[in-house]
């Protein structure tokens, strides 16, 4: 019973610490709903048993049993995870996965999360160098798209550089830095092939 108990106050903790950067960001409901799925029985249960308190439970029982129940309900149930955002998966998962454009508001949950992860199970510990420092391991180990990766490596950049995360989870300033990250990365999709074109057009 213990473990239930630890396994619901982390969870509250992490939902507390979700929705004051969801706040801070100008996404406030965001942070409301953010992970109401880890209630059900399915991620619940499974997620108690697992829970250390130090790390996430569904990556305990990944490494006991080489999957998690409750994170494949989960990331099918919450649009703030880039997995929930991977399409053509094909020919037996030989194909070429893509990494689709998360919107904008799942792209700031995503950062509200790793934050709220990050001050929840990092505790004391927690500060914009050991969230770079995570986040640099992570982000070689995510299919996410290169728009969406890139606005989380500015943001962790500039907090570590030290600009107060107060002022980087600014609504306006969040808004245009997607904005422009999807704009470059448009952009840099639209000119090679144009110069193809043109080579084609010359031959």
């Amino acid at each position: 019973m213990s473990n239930y108990i630890n396994h619901l106050n982390t969870v509250l903790t992490h939902k507390k610490y979700v929705f004051k950067y969801c706040k801070m960001a100008g996404i406030p409901w965001r942070g409301i709903k953010h992970d109401l799925s880890k209630f059900t029985p399915i991620e619940f249960i499974e997620s108690a048993h697992y829970w250390t308190g130090n790390r996430s439970p569904i990556d305990n029982c990944k490494d006991v049993n080489g999957f998690s129940k409750a994170w494949q309900h989960h990331k099918g149930h919450n649009t703030h995870h880039w997995e929930y955002w991977i399409d053509d998966i094909k020919d037996g998962g030989v194909g070429h996965p893509k990494a689709l454009l998360m919107p904008y508001e799942d792209t700031v949950e995503l950062l509200c999360d790793y934050l709220g992860a990050g001050a929840a199970y990092m505790k004391d510990k927690f500060n914009a160098e050991s969230e770079l420092n995570w986040w640099l391991k992570k982000r070689e180990e995510v299919l996410m798209h290169p728009a969406v990766k890139s606005f989380v490596n500015v943001i962790f950049l500039r907090w570590k550089n030290g600009t107060p995360i107060e002022e980087l989870l600014n609504k306006k300033y969040l808004k245009k830095l997607y904005n422009d990250l999807v704009y470059d990365y448009k952009l840099n999709q639209i000119i090679p092939k144009v110069k193809e074109e043109s080579n084609d057009n010359d031959n």
